[in-house]
C-alpha cells in the first residue's frame, strides 16, 4: 500500500494549449523563458506570431467537448482508471480539460492517464460517432503532498461544475445540479 499515492491529473483536449498562447504557455522542459502564465498573461501580442504558426500547424480545429459528451467522456475515463486499479475520488470533464483526483502507484499516473484517454477516445468514436483527434499530447500528473493539498484539489476539481463541466465524486450519494457555465 505504501507505493500508492494521490495525484491530480489534468488531460487537455487537442489544441487547447498552443505554443504562443495569449493566456501564457511553457516550452517543453521550460527550455526557453516565457513571460507570464495563465494567472498573469504576457502582454497582448507578445507571442502572436508563435501562436499563429502553432494554429497553422494544427491538423484540425482545436477540440472543445460538447456538453452532451462530457458525462460520457468522464465516465469512460473514470471506468478505465478504476479498471487499471486506481481509486478515483473525483473527476470533472469540461470543454477542454478533464481533471481527475486518483490514488494509484507512483510510477503509473501519466501512463494510466494515456490509457484512459485512449479508451475514452475509442468509446466516443464507437458509441458517439467521434471523428478525428481528441486529446493533446501528454497529461499533467501532480503528486498530492498532504491532506490540505488533497482537500484543495478535491474542491478545485468539483468547482468546475460552475464552468459547465460534468463532475463526479465517489463520496456523493447523488450528483449536484449544474447551474450554468459554458
Amino acid at each position: 500500500m505504501d507505493d500508492l499515492r494521490w495525484f491530480h491529473i489534468v488531460m487537455s483536449s487537442y489544441g487547447s494549449w498552443l505554443y504562443g498562447d495569449s493566456r501564457g504557455f511553457r516550452t517543453r522542459h521550460q527550455r526557453e523563458h516565457v513571460e507570464g502564465d495563465y494567472k498573469n498573461p504576457p502582454p497582448p501580442g507578445l507571442y502572436a506570431g508563435r501562436e499563429h504558426n502553432s494554429r497553422k500547424s494544427l491538423k484540425q480545429p482545436p477540440v472543445v467537448f460538447p456538453k452532451e459528451l462530457r458525462q460520457f467522456l468522464g465516465e469512460a475515463i473514470r471506468d478505465r482508471l478504476t479498471g487499471l486499479g486506481a481509486y478515483v475520488l473525483t473527476i470533472a470533464a469540461g470543454g477542454q480539460h478533464v481533471h481527475v483526483q486518483a490514488k494509484m502507484p507512483r510510477e503509473t499516473p501519466r501512463d494510466w492517464a494515456g490509457l484512459a484517454k485512449k479508451h475514452a477516445w475509442f468509446e466516443c468514436r464507437i458509441h458517439r460517432g467521434w471523428i478525428g483527434k481528441m486529446w493533446g499530447q501528454r497529461s499533467k500528473a501532480v503528486p498530492i503532498t498532504n491532506k490540505q493539498h488533497q482537500e484543495n484539489t478535491y474542491y478545485y476539481i468539483l468547482d468546475h461544475i460552475h464552468e459547465g463541466a460534468w463532475t463526479w465524486s465517489a463520496l456523493w450519494k447523488s450528483p449536484p445540479v449544474a447551474t450554468g457555465g459554458v
